[in-house]
């Protein structure tokens, strides 16, 4: 007699690969345009801070002027040294920030020439370059927000729903990053909602306000339109927002490449440059 038992025979099935389109060309090519233009619009502006390597409040700023933070050389009996001043604290950063070098070779500068385009010190070819890439970044982010509310990019791909904001939900979120656990299956086509949220305030609050703080340290900008020096209270206070904002967006990329390489590297790769992002799926995500 043949018993019968409640287990099939047939093998789990495995999970199934498949390829989506996650990017389109236009995404992809104002993607790479932005990497390009935040690059040397960073390394350009160190040259142009490197030129007076100090950060104030308010309309003026000048050596005699109370700083929030300044990147300095301090000499002494041991020799020539960094320091990084932010408010009372004060940090030696001696051969990055303050002084290169060391010895005979050592120069005073706040940023070190690595970071810097062009290497050497000159503010003239500095600022030429940040005018020439920031323009280019502000057509190219024009031309992706344009496409973006054209084509409903960012009400179906970046507005959060109520339950993705939930704190519920977000506490959940924030763990599982936390322990790198990643969207898997149908979960992969979308954008989490960390993800969402972050992209908003760096499209819509980041990036506009640096814009808006770069225009208002330029005299020529401020003699048509004298409200912006009221708006943020003075060109230095301009000038400290704009350092805080680029800083951000610094910290924004290297989470966002951190993520980038955790979560599948030539996957994601492979989706901003050709478009195509594979997702595995088991037969009861189809």
């Amino acid at each position: 007699m043949a018993i019968l038992d409640d287990y099939s025979d047939t093998p789990p099935t495995a999970p199934t690969t498949t390829f989506i389109r996650r990017h389109s060309l236009v995404t992809r090519i104002t993607h790479w345009i932005n990497v390009l233009c935040l690059s040397l619009l960073l390394m350009s502006g160190l040259q142009i801070f490197n030129a007076h390597p100090s950060l104030y409040w308010g309309q003026y700023g000048a050596d005699a002027d109370p700083s929030w933070l300044s990147i300095t050389a301090v000499s002494d009996d041991n020799g020539t040294r960094g320091v990084l001043n932010i408010g009372s604290l004060q940090v030696s950063t001696t051969g990055i920030l303050g002084v290169s070098g060391s010895g005979d070779d050592a120069t005073e500068r706040g940023f070190p020439a690595w970071a810097t385009v062009p290497g050497y010190q000159d503010l003239a070819t500095g600022r030429r370059w940040h005018f020439f890439f920031a323009w280019l970044f502000v057509i190219n982010g024009s031309l992706y927000a344009l496409y973006g509310f054209a084509r409903g990019h960012f009400r179906r791909d970046l507005a959060p729903s109520a339950e993705e904001i939930s704190p519920r939900h977000l506490k959940q979120e924030i763990a599982d990053h936390a322990r790198l656990r990643f969207p898997k299956g149908e979960k992969a086509r979308h954008y989490n909602a960390l993800q969402k949220l972050t992209y908003l305030i760096v499209i819509f609050v980041m990036l506009p306000l640096m814009l808006a703080t770069g225009l208002t340290m330029s005299p020529g900008i401020d003699a048509g339109y004298p409200f912006l020096l009221d708006l943020f209270g003075g060109r230095q206070s301009a000038r400290s927002i704009h350092f805080i904002c680029a800083w951000s967006i610094v910290v924004f990329v290297i989470v966002h490449v951190a993520m980038v390489i955790l979560s599948g590297l030539w996957n994601n790769m492979r989706s901003m440059i050709t478009g195509r992002y594979a997702i595995e799926t088991e037969r009861g995500d189809q």
